[in-house]
């Protein structure tokens, strides 16, 4: 079985692209070759800058012949029909074949499909890759119609096996397929002659190409940390940066440089954002004082003077980038000290939305849910009106205006300044959080006060103009909003009532459809942890369900008791009963909710019960009082085998009214006391 290899030689793809365009081509051409027949044993694609590579393992060398029957027209049918199948199939009438069906004769087609050369297939399906090649960008060069994301150069294409290789013959706009590659634009240019994917992977590394992403990402990482080591520091890990710069180079040179000492008293947050957006460097810190003391860049090539002229132009750059920062950050401290008010009044000039009005506007109200927020989750209200009332003001400075991602942390450093209190500076940097799910959460009472108080408005705004998430669209990022909120009030324990909160945020709001977008995210949050949508659902059919603390304590206990034994079988036993008694009271137009009376009470198993329900009624209200949703299961599981004995001795339609009525009485006393847990007719099982 044949091995394919296949690389598509360009000029330089943009790093972002190039995971992704692996991917398409690897998917784009195993489905497309499955779809004809040709199965393979495994599959892998590997990127450089300037190429696509995938290599096919155990690939049939044609495909299958296939034998296909089909059913066609009634003998004696008219001629128009069975000429239609006839097209169809591809066949003469004399090679029909006629058979007795129990509707009558009928016309049946053997259609056989003999199968193909691999090389026939993958240049088809090569060809229709490349053409229809999913790139976000695109572009067309020179006078043909193909587009690529940067010119298209080369496309080897071979097949190979224990007898040797071939070339899979293709054209596309004058691209000839072949057997040749290039090596390193600098370093190794010549043409490079492979015979299949391991002689073509060594040839390029004594070319100077590193094929592999992933090799390439640890040969930084490892020669990064390795310099910064022996200078006593230690490299800032970013994941996102690391698989950027291996995008952009096929041959890693590590280089360490410094960083002019009249920049080292920036904070490093500025430096490493500097670096990392202009310059695509990794920063160095100190271990001990956490200071950005130098930076790694990754060169492309080898040079003679082992990168030093390549590094003193990289800090020439550097340094006129940071004398920017620095510029930056010296206006900003001079104004913050004189007063912050300067940028907030700027913002009254800032749109948010032109259906909300100004981002000053915004603080306005901000400022205001912020004090009402703040007794809720023990905060001091005048700290709570006064971090609100800042801290957005560093949208107004130069730096946030130069680097949008610093927006909070700079307000902390300028707040500081300022002489604010600390609270007040750690609301500046905390009130965006958490922005994902894995962000962390703010425990400061100010800073959890002004998170709430933001996302709330934000929610509650732009659901008054009725601008709400629609399927995958949400351009106001709400769905992330809402579930902040989830998470500051769960992860801090705090009992808000939402809708009192949602009530005294933007006028107008639709309150309680805002309430069930917060419950679906909740059951995307709670799914997470294994807890069930429909278990989620009986507890947010109870009061207080807007007490999402307690909603989710509810859930969780529900949960847990569902999956028991106990649990499983009472709600079988509870919607037994619920089933009886809601037929029976659509029948007779009543309610039977007066309560059984034990003296009418025939069999033993039906004393049993009265008692048992007697028994765990006043103890499961004492526990939802007390909040212990665990003490409440654990009485309900009591009624277990009371409900259950009573069903197997009881028929409930008794031939005697007052029996019946008086046991349909006691089903509804089941039906009243389980329903103080959760509302059980909405779970599954």
């Amino acid at each position: 079985m044949p091995d394919l290899l296949i690389e598509l030689f360009s000029e330089e793809i943009p790093a972002r692209m190039q995971r992704r365009a692996g991917e398409d081509l690897k998917k784009r051409m195993t489905d497309g070759l499955v779809e004809a027949g040709l199965t393979y044993a495994g599959a892998h694609a590997l990127t450089t800058p300037r190429r696509l590579t995938l290599a096919i393992d155990g690939l049939l060398a044609a495909s299958p012949t296939v034998r296909e029957e089909r059913k066609g027209p009634k003998v004696g049918a008219p001629d128009k029909a069975i000429e239609g199948f006839l097209r169809g199939a591809g066949l003469t009438r004399e090679q029909l074949e006629e058979r007795e069906t129990p509707k009558g004769a009928v016309y049946f087609a053997s259609i056989e499909k003999p199968g193909r050369p691999a090389a026939d297939i993958i240049a088809e399906v090569l060809e229709a890759t490349i053409r229809n090649f999913p790139w976000p960008k695109s572009m067309r060069w020179g006078s043909g119609s193909l587009k690529w994301v940067r010119p298209l150069h080369s496309i080897l294409c071979l097949l190979s096996d224990e007898a040797g290789s071939e070339v899979v013959p293709l054209d596309i706009d004058g691209i000839k397929s072949g057997n040749t590659t290039h090596g390193h634009r600098f370093m190794a240019p010549d043409e490079i002659t492979v015979s299949g994917f391991d002689d073509y992977a060594a040839k390029l590394k004594r070319a100077n190409v590193v094929l592999d992403p992933a090799e390439r990402a640890d040969a930084i990482w490892q020669d990064a940390t390795n310099q910064a080591f022996a200078n006593g520091l230690e490299v800032v890990e970013d994941k996102g940066l690391l698989a950027e710069v291996a995008g952009l180079v096929e041959w890693p040179v590590v280089l360490l440089g410094s960083i002019d000492d009249e920049f080292l008293s920036l904070p490093p947050e500025v430096l490493q954002t500097s670096m990392k957006e202009h310059q695509k460097f990794f920063s160095v810190r100190n271990p001990k004082t956490k200071r950005i003391e130098k930076f790694v860049t990754v060169a492309n090539r080898d040079t003679a003077d082992n990168g030093a002229t390549i590094l003193a132009g990289n800090q020439k750059v550097l340094s006129a980038r940071l004398a920017d920062a620095k510029f930056f950050w010296e206006n900003d401290l001079r104004t913050a000290k004189e007063g912050m008010e300067v940028w907030t009044e700027a913002l009254s000039n800032v749109t948010f939305h032109n259906k909300l009005g100004s981002q000053a506007e915004r603080i306005d109200r901000i400022a205001a849910l912020a004090r009402e927020i703040a007794p809720v989750v023990g905060a001091d209200a005048d700290l709570a009106e006064q971090a609100a009332r800042v801290a957005k003001a560093d949208l107004s400075s130069e730096m946030v205006y130069e680097f949008p991602e610093l927006q909070g942390l700079m307000g902390r450093y300028y707040a500081e300044a300022a002489g604010l209190p600390q609270e007040v500076a750690n609301a500046c940097e905390n009130h965006y959080s958490p922005l994902g799910p894995s962000d962390d959460v703010p425990t400061e009472p100010v800073s959890v006060a002004v998170a709430l108080a933001d996302k709330l408005d934000t929610l509650t705004g732009f659901w008054a103009i009725d601008e709400k998430p629609t399927g995958s669209k949400d351009p106001f990022a709400l769905r992330r909003a809402a579930l902040g909120v989830i998470r500051l009030v769960l992860e801090n324990d705090l009992r808000p009532a939402m809708r009192d909160a949602m009530a005294k945020g933007y006028e107008g709001t639709d309150v309680e459809d805002l309430l069930s977008f917060f419950h679906d995210r909740l059951k995307v949050f709670l799914r997470d942890q294994g807890i069930r949508h429909d278990v989620i659902d009986a507890c947010i059919a109870m009061d207080g369900n807007d007490d999402l603390t307690l909603l989710v304590k509810r859930a969780r206990a529900l949960e847990d008791f569902m999956t028991s034994d106990d649990g499983t079988n009472l709600l079988q036993g509870y919607k037994r009963a619920n089933n009886i008694l809601t037929q029976a009271e659509e029948k007779d137009g009543v309610e039977y909710s007066y309560g059984g009376d034990v003296k009418f009470a025939e069999e033993p198993s039906e004393i049993a019960l009265f008692e048992a329900l007697a028994a765990s009624e006043g103890a499961i209200s004492s526990a939802i009082e007390a909040e212990d949703f665990a003490a409440a299961m654990g009485s309900m599981a009591a009624m277990r085998a009371p409900i259950d004995a009573f069903f197997e001795a009881v028929q409930v339609n008794s031939d005697n009214d007052v029996v019946r009525r008086n046991r349909l009485n006691l089903l509804h006393q089941i039906r009243q006391i389980c329903g103080q847990v959760a509302d059980l007719t909405k779970v599954e099982g």
